[in-house]
């Protein structure tokens, strides 16, 4: 089975690490793939920032916010309600993201080694 859901995410960021663990503990149908954006293949991808999570969902790429709760809608309940934030503006919802994005390394640390699920 070809995953079409494909999450890119900071393999060195333990935040970002711990979160591809808790998606895969709460993805049963193990509908998601999982790429560093660290990888060979991905150095020449016009990443908008590396602050950010990206998911490819079908053809789209979606980012930040959007793409986090993207994924939770796609995971085990009660994860799904987070859905109902899309609802809330982009531009407020990224905010908060930023603050975390932004400060991620500094309050979880790095790693030493890239992350592979």
């Amino acid at each position: 089975m070809e995953r079409e859901w494909t999450v890119l995410y900071d393999g060195y960021c333990n935040l970002c690490s711990r979160t591809v663990k808790w998606i895969v503990r709460n993805d049963p149908g193990k509908r998601f793939s999982f790429t560093p954006l660290q990888a060979a293949e991905l150095r020449a991808f016009d990443q908008p920032d590396g602050d950010t999570v990206l998911l490819m969902l079908n053809g789209k790429v979606y980012n930040r916010s959007g793409a986090a709760l993207r994924i939770a809608l796609r995971l085990r309940f009660p994860w799904p309600l987070l859905g109902i934030f899309l609802l809330v503006p982009p531009f407020l919802r990224n905010g908060v993201y930023h603050l975390v994005a932004r400060n991620r390394k500094r309050w979880f640390g790095t790693r030493t080694t890239c992350y592979l699920p």
